[in-house]
């Protein structure tokens, strides 16, 4: 509701905007739809900032991370170029900050010890795509309540990617690297294009509201939850 979005902006000069596109990821959607629904649902909010005169400095992206390690450095990187495409077309340019956090959908509940190597790859890629936060889910999170010790395996995870694999020591550490751009510009060019059907279709919220979104997310979840049925996708400690 745009009148209750104003009042909300109005109430503080430090009001920050976040988005959180890792339900997307964490319902289904693969990565083009990840980045185009992503870009979707901010434009929504960058077109009413135009409008209203709201001055806003950076707007938040939270983005869950999944498992296929190159792929998800090279989302992180497309949808910071996407970001740089986009706001070209608004009167503000808003930063962009990106929270980043392992996906949830990849977890097992059968053999629990593999997701701590998967939240760690999941961050991993996280930091070399770029994203300005990473904050770890511990090994245990989607079967326990939060306890002490995995909150400290968690954390400690991440501490050895910072102090022992100096992670935070280089920017942009990907750059140049042939295979990762040219997922990059993939990602990038597919997004744009979706993102296009999306906008001459309504827009996000039209699109959200008759639930053609939500259609979309289904039909990549249900064909990959048939893969990892039939072994075609292996996920250890699930189906092998």
């Amino acid at each position: 509701d745009h009148k209750m979005l104003l009042h909300f902006l109005q109430l503080s000069d430090q009001t920050q905007i976040f988005v959180d596109t890792s339900i997307y990821q964490n319902a289904g959607a693969d990565i083009v739809q990840q980045l185009a629904y992503a870009l979707g649902h901010v434009t929504e909010y960058l077109e009413f900032l135009d409008k209203s005169n709201i001055k806003q400095k950076e707007i938040s992206m939270h983005v869950a991370i999944a498992g296929n390690y190159f792929f998800e450095i090279a989302k992180l990187k497309a949808l910071r170029y996407l970001w740089e495409q986009l706001t070209l077309v608004f009167t503000q340019q808003p930063a962009l900050f990106i929270s980043a956090t392992p996906s949830r959908r990849n977890k097992t509940l059968y053999d629990y010890n593999v997701n701590m190597l998967r939240t760690t790859t999941e961050c991993m890629s996280a930091v070399l795509g770029g994203a300005n936060m990473v904050y770890n889910k511990a090994y245990d999170s989607i079967y326990h309540k939060d306890n002490e010790f995995g909150d400290r395996i968690a954390r400690n995870q991440l501490l050895i990617l910072k102090n022992e694999a100096y992670f935070d020591k280089v920017s942009n550490p990907t750059e140049g690297a042939y295979y990762i751009e040219s997922l990059t510009d993939q990602f990038a060019d597919k997004a744009l294009s979706l993102l296009k059907e999306i906008e001459a279709s309504g827009g996000f919220l039209q699109q959200l509201k008759k639930g053609k979104i939500q259609e979309k997310i289904q039909e990549k979840h249900l064909a990959a939850a048939q893969q990892v049925a039939n072994q075609e996708h292996i996920l250890v400690g699930t189906n092998r």
